[in-house]
């Protein structure tokens, strides 16, 4: 592979060939480009993501390189332009597939295979072929041909049952793409034990993720109370049946709140005493966890009227100061410009060619011989397909001509 290609990092030299789509594919691969993987993601501008083409843009200004979603997950990545409708775009699929070490796609079982790059297809060009595959709902089973949205994808794994109030419906889980970014965790450890497989075998496989069921692990233990007990879950807001006081309280300010979390009798005194109520402590209906819970709408008012004329960041220390959990509910200011995510090193600052200085997502943990890097933006739409037909598939610079003016580079 040509050098202006390969990165370095603990997956240097790996090469990953990407058919993605929205969030769940860009954020599996960006845990290898992050770590000098070289990952060439196939676009078309005839059907370009859906992140490409969701707001927010940057400046308000529409444009398929100015989506902010597509900007924060997908820096470090090489994007080539490829119409998969054209003859030729499909033989050059297959040079890519002989030319690179893992086969990624998150498209819904039956496109790949219209292709002719079935898992089966891909050992006939490369015999220790590794294919990972994340759809909606898995390649096997009644729902496997359903296009998966995360919209749907979080109702049908349960996640709504589970938040809400007292006698109230379900509530969507805030962010569409939930289940996105779950079945990235379980893809990326998958394909590091496929790669090791290889290392001491020879062996490829196939590697089949259900986002479907990734998500169920975010609810096992109603799962489990369920198997056990038959009993279903109950939404009851921001309670807990093992806290009290237990909630999202109000503060100082424009929509700023606080978290805090008493769990035993020993916090409820120190919450008090901060409070300036000792007294409520022996108040027979506070006293025991049993009876704050009977009165936890009464005490959930009493802590609100404390915390309203305090600000968030002064509640949250003054609480941790004495030993009862409280955080303060970050808005994406905060979060931009937490001390601690910038001492870790989460945002990425880079310079792209239409946007100019951006932020995009790092990794949430570190490698202390082999750290990740902000090696490049997110790329423009087909901004790599010359380099990587001519350096990585050794294409002539009279063919790459011909092949573009016939739409193959679309």
């Amino acid at each position: 592979m040509a050098d202006k290609l390969k990165r370095d990092g603990v997956f240097s030299g790996l090469k990953i060939l990407a058919f993605c789509w929205a969030v769940v594919g860009p954020l599996t691969m960006k845990f290898f480009a992050d770590h000098g993987a070289t990952v060439i993601r196939v676009e078309t501008s005839k059907r370009p993501c859906t992140m490409r083409s969701s707001a927010p843009y940057k400046d308000n200004q529409p444009g398929l390189n100015r989506g902010g979603y597509f900007n924060y997950f997908n820096s470090n990545i090489f994007s080539l332009s490829l119409n998969m409708a054209h003859p030729e775009g499909l033989k050059i699929a297959r040079k890519l597939v002989a030319a690179t070490d893992v086969f990624m796609e998150n498209y819904t079982p039956g496109v790949i295979e219209k292709w002719g790059l079935g898992y089966d297809e891909l050992k006939k060009i490369k015999p220790d072929a590794i294919m990972l595959r994340q759809s909606g709902y898995g390649s096997e089973g009644p729902y496997k041909n359903l296009p998966a949205f995360g919209m749907v994808l979080t109702p049908i794994a349960g996640l709504p049952n589970f938040i809400g109030w007292p006698g109230k419906e379900p509530l969507p889980v805030g962010v569409s793409a939930y289940t996105d970014c779950i079945s990235p965790r379980y893809a990326v450890t998958a394909l590091i034990a496929a790669l090791d497989y290889r290392k001491r075998t020879g062996k490829g496989q196939l590697l089949d993720i259900s986002q479907f069921e990734t998500a169920i692990s975010f609810i096992l233990p109603g799962v489990l109370d369920y198997a056990v007990n038959g009993k279903e879950p109950e939404r009851i807001g921001n309670a807990s049946p093992a806290a009290c006081p237990h909630g999202i309280y109000r503060c100082k300010g424009d929509d700023r709140w606080c978290t805090i979390v008493v769990t035993t009798d020993d916090e409820w005194r120190l919450l008090c005493i901060e409070m300036g109520k000792a007294g409520m402590v022996e108040e027979p209906r506070f006293k025991t966890f049993v009876n704050r819970k009977k009165n936890e709408e009464e005490l959930n008012r009493i802590v609100s009227k404390w915390t309203g004329v305090r600000s968030p960041e002064e509640v949250m220390q003054r609480l941790q100061w004495v030993g009862v959990a409280a955080g303060v509910v970050e808005n994406i200011k905060d979060v931009l410009n937490d001390p601690q995510l910038k001492q870790r090193n989460l945002f990425w600052k880079m310079d792209h060619p239409e946007m100019g200085e951006s932020t995009h997502l790092g990794e949430s943990f570190m490698l202390s011989k082999t750290p990740s890097k902000a090696y490049s933006p997110s790329p423009l739409l087909g901004e790599h397909t010359e380099q990587i037909c001519t350096e990585l598939l050794g294409m002539k610079d009279d063919e790459f001509v011909r092949l573009m003016a016939e739409g193959v580079f679309e």
